[in-house]
């Protein structure tokens, strides 16, 4: 097993998932039912689904895009949806 790439994939998720909308909508729903466990199943479920939808596309695309192509498409995605946030279009 290749630890590094398991340790810098777990970092990478980890600080980009903390205090997102994801984070937010599990202590939201909660305090709403104050089911906690029921809850966490749920987020983990959803949570394991949209991964293996990400992985599975990644693996696709990977296949038939140069990694340089996709790097600069993430970055002028996430540009434009940063702009569209500043202007407060989304």
């Amino acid at each position: 097993m290749d630890w590094k790439i398991l340790m810098s994939t777990f970092i990478t998720i980890f600080l980009a998932e903390l205090g997102d909308k994801t984070q937010l909508a599990s202590i939201l729903m909660t305090s709403k039912t104050n089911k906690p466990v029921l809850v966490f199943l749920g987020t983990m479920l959803a949570f394991a689904v949209v991964t293996v939808i990400g992985v599975a596309v990644g693996t696709v695309i990977t296949k038939f895009l140069p990694i340089d192509f996709i790097k600069v498409g993430a970055a002028i995605a996430f540009i434009i949806i940063g702009i569209l946030i500043l202007f407060g279009k989304v």
